[in-house]
């Protein structure tokens, strides 16, 4: 996998790995510098150091490590596995856990919790995701479907193309949103100022369809039932910022001040789709974690 760039007026005289680490998503800058060493990054096709300035107009090449080169360790990790049978697993993940490994995070992620349960899990595309049919965030939480074989991944794969699946998340936004349900229908794409966000933009995007419903307000904030139509990166997130009504603790998308919860309130509490070998109709519940509850309790104290 590559990665092209050309610099900008506002990226004039930034050190390239600098600057590689906030274009490029879940890079480290120690794997950035080491790539430049083994001569992955050029810049108008030439081999730089990682102290280079760049320059306007600069075009930037940079190539991945072929995902057969990494190897992914299994460990002992606790998992809150809901449901499990010899086709699928469907897990409750905790906030602050990553989902899958990445530069910077090669260890500690789901996969590797899974990896270690199962031992064998289907891999069906150029990225080292085993068993994973979709993802949620490092910072939210909640329910995630996993493939044990490759027949399962195929079928879950399929139900979430053709939109059959039930995803629903519950959310705590800023602000009083002023009607009791609606839809967001924004195009998600990479933000080219800062490579590391989502946006709603028509540029190089995808349809994005977020259907909600306003289950509570307080004096300053709304708690939200969210069904994803879609599944883009960042979506609930961004659609809400979208709006005006950023997700609390969301320090990516929304505001300094919030509330006191590490990571942003979101949770993934239903997961819904059909066996891929039965066809028997599975729904699952997971209840917000603790501290969700907490504030909840703690904002209608005070409304």
């Amino acid at each position: 996998m590559t990665f092209s760039w050309t610099v900008t007026e506002e990226q004039h005289e930034e050190r390239i790995d600098r600057l590689l680490v906030t274009l490029v998503e879940d890079v480290s800058r120690t794997s950035v510098q080491r790539w430049i060493h083994d001569g992955a990054v050029k810049v108008n096709g030439q081999m730089i150091k990682p102290n280079y300035k760049v320059q306007i107009d600069d075009h930037i090449d940079f190539a991945f490590p072929k995902a057969s080169e990494t190897v992914i360790e299994s460990e002992d990790i606790p998992l809150d596995i809901v449901y499990e049978d010899e086709d699928v697993m469907v897990v409750n993940k905790p906030r602050g856990m990553v989902v899958h490994p990445a530069p910077g995070h090669r260890s500690g992620t789901l996969v590797n919790a899974l990896l270690y349960h199962c031992r064998h899990l289907p891999s069906m595309d150029e990225h080292v995701r085993p068993g994973l049919v979709h993802r949620i965030d490092k910072d939210t939480s909640g329910l995630l479907m996993v493939a044990k074989n490759e027949f399962a991944h195929a079928h879950l794969s399929a139900q979430l193309k053709d939109k059959t699946t039930e995803r629903l998340y519950k959310t705590i936004v800023h602000g009083v949103i002023p009607h009791a349900k609606g839809t967001i229908d924004a195009p998600i794409g990479r933000d080219q100022r800062d490579r590391q966000k989502m946006t709603v933009t028509h540029v190089n995007s995808k349809n994005a369809v977020t259907h909600f419903t306003l289950d509570e307000t307080f004096a300053h904030y709304s708690y939200v039932s969210c069904q994803l139509e879609t599944g883009r990166t960042h979506q609930i997130r961004v659609h809400f910022a979208y709006i005006g009504h950023p997700v609390a603790g969301d320090a990516k998308y929304g505001r300094k001040k919030t509330l006191p919860i590490d990571g942003q309130a979101l949770h993934a509490e239903i997961l819904g789709f059909s066996h891929p070998r039965t066809g028997e109709a599975l729904r699952f519940f997971a209840p917000i974690p603790e501290d969700m509850h907490t504030l909840l309790q703690q904002l209608r104290e005070k409304a």
